[in-house]
């Protein structure tokens, strides 16, 4: 017995060494399966299918143009695309009516019953072509959206491919870990059950997504919609219809080479009419845009119960505190506002500037700002592009930027727009009644706040309608992590700006008027799926009776039995041992006749 003792001993020699040799194993065991693991993702990259398509036209000939175009200007069931740096008419493409959309569903649908019998090596597979040909066509695919958008070619980098393949790695890496059956815990009184949880494809995902980022935007929730077994159709906007064609052909062609039918994916182009088609049509769908839309979108939803995610961009703040690294912070402001001309739903919008330091951080961007450059990125080098949605973008902004200054703000630099161009313009004294601290800019304005103290910066933001994102810039993490605890915002950053999306493991979303529900990591990839929880029996031979007193009919001791059941479950010691003896001794008494 001694010997026994000595060994379960932890504090003993014996007891210490088997402590080792069961760690030891414990992280052998992890270290194998992540083996394991890696050789299974890296045969199913090995096996992926080489994805080749047509490259469309990028370098166009047109001369460019001072006369205002719209999706609008072709014409009828036609959308007019058009260079938005120069201004010049690219081509036009052939709306999707509704009944068009509607087929395009139906043919997803059918596509899907096979697509949801397949296993997560060959999902894998069909990511990993995608990576790879992104990885060799990263120059063309920033061309699209340079002509189309009026981006840059570093502002398609960083937007459509960075993000498109970390979104692609993640999902290859951990999806089917977030998608697998997850057996939950079961109480004393089904403890002869297992229960579990399963995630289960809903049939047809859809997405309306903003022009922005035409290539990420609907690659995005394609990816997570096909890798949890679902059929995808997607309407892109009509400001970046152009290339939906393109950006389609590369799916359906991995598809196609697993063997699949590529009416699994469907891309769709069109204006209010196309994208309404596909809300009452799809079984789950993704709005990315506006407010305003995103209660149409809620609206029409709701007339065949369709669940709906919305992500309806922001007015994301940065507090930069009087001990924060400005040579760490101000790179990050300038990229945050900046970056594809300030056309991002979590683009920096205000930054709210202890007082103390405000006007030496205001010194060091103002010369920053003005040394921007800006023009038509399809034909030279700029720091920024053009407004994608053009005069319709520009005017907007010019009348915040105007009724701002009129409500007291100062405009340092910029603020004058001309054709599809907006300057990069810095506004400060800018106080909450200010309009353009409410209102969601989307544009290259560097909005400056000032602020006291940590309470007064947290009202600041919190008084804002929206909540998409936001940062807090302070050398004291605990400082910097209390104030970002206190925002009303759906994610927030220490000591950085938007980075949480490049951690494609986290969920993406807002609160308040950016709307709810989430895209992104495992929330986002399982929002894919119907929630569905089971039970089965586990102990062979043991199953689930009905005590006769139970049964029907009832008889007057059947309260009584349940009553005395619950003590024994949730009861204290006395009650239940008290309980179980009244109940061995309960009869099925029966119910007496009603008078």
């Amino acid at each position: 017995m001694e010997g026994v003792s000595a060994l379960l001993d932890p504090f003993s020699g014996s007891g210490l060494c088997c402590l080792f040799f069961f760690l030891f194993l414990e992280s052998k065991f992890g270290l194998l399966h992540a083996l394991y693991t890696s050789l299974l993702h890296a045969k199913d990259r090995y096996y992926a299918p080489h994805i080749s398509v047509p490259p469309p036209q990028v370098k166009f000939d047109n001369q460019p143009s001072t006369q205002p175009l719209t999706p609008r200007a072709g014409p009828p069931g036609t959308i007019c695309c058009y260079d938005k740096g120069t201004n010049t008419q690219i081509g036009l493409v052939t709306v999707n009516s509704p009944a068009e959309v509607q087929e395009a569903v139906v043919r997803a649908r059918v596509a899907q019953r096979e697509w949801a019998k397949t296993s997560f090596s060959t999902r894998r597979q069909l990511l990993y072509s995608l990576m790879e040909y992104i990885l060799e066509n990263q120059a063309l695919i920033c061309e699209t959206t340079s002509v189309e958008c009026g981006k840059t070619m570093m502002d398609g980098s960083l937007g459509e491919i960075l993000t498109t393949l970390e979104k692609l790695r993640w999902t290859a890496a951990h999806g089917e870990e977030a998608l697998a059956e997850e057996v939950r815990d079961v109480g004393l009184i089904t403890f002869h059950k297992r229960a579990a949880v399963n995630y289960v494809p809903f049939g047809v995902m859809g997405a309306i997504v903003s022009w922005n980022y035409p290539f990420h935007n609907i690659y995005g929730p394609m990816i997570s919609a096909l890798f949890a077994g679902n059929a995808f159709v997607g309407k892109i906007s009509e400001y970046s219809s152009y290339y939906a064609s393109y950006y389609l052909s590369i799916v359906q062609e991995g598809i196609k080479e697993l063997g699949y039918s590529p009416h699994l994916v469907s891309f769709v182009v069109g204006f209010a009419e196309t994208g309404e088609a596909l809300v009452n049509s799809v079984d789950k769908l993704t709005f990315i845009g506006s407010p305003a839309v995103g209660k149409i979108v809620m609206r029409s939803a709701a007339q065949t119960l369709t669940p709906v995610v919305l992500e309806l961009g922001g007015k994301d703040p940065a507090i930069v505190c009087d001990d924060a690294d400005l040579e760490h912070v101000v790179p990050i402001i300038m990229r945050g506002t900046f970056q594809n001309c300030g056309q991002n739903c979590v683009g920096l919008e205000r930054v709210i500037v202890q007082d103390s330091i405000h006007d030496r951080l205001l010194t060091i961007l103002e010369k920053r700002v003005r040394a921007l450059t800006q023009g038509p990125a399809s034909v030279g080098l700029y720091d920024l592009g053009a407004m994608t949605m053009g005069e319709d973008a520009v005017r907007k902004i010019q009348k915040l930027v105007d009724d701002s200054v009129d409500a007291g703000a100062t405009l340092v630099c910029g603020g004058k727009g001309d054709t599809s161009f907006f300057p990069p313009t810095i506004l400060t004294n800018v106080t909450p009644s200010v309009p353009i601290a409410r209102e969601e800019v989307f544009g290259p304005v560097l909005v400056m706040m000032k602020f006291k103290t940590d309470a007064e910066a947290v009202e600041l933001v919190n008084a804002c309608e929206y909540g998409l994102g936001s940062s807090v810039f302070s050398s004291d993490i605990e400082r910097a992590k209390h104030i970002a605890d206190q925002l009303v915002t759906g994610m927030t950053n220490v000591n950085d700006f938007g980075i949480n999306y490049l951690c494609q493991s986290l969920p993406f979303g807002g609160v308040k008027i950016s709307g709810f529900d989430r895209f992104a990591g495992v929330e986002g990839l399982r929002g894919n799926c119907v929630v569905r929880a089971s039970t089965t029996d586990r102990i062979p031979g043991v199953k689930t009776v009905i005590p006769p007193v139970l049964q029907y009919p009832i008889s007057e001791a059947s309260f009584t039995f349940v009553e005395r059941l619950t003590n024994v479950i949730y009861g204290g010691w006395f009650a239940a041992v008290s309980s179980v003896i009244e109940m061995m001794r309960m009869k099925s008494a029966p119910r007496k006749k009603d008078s």
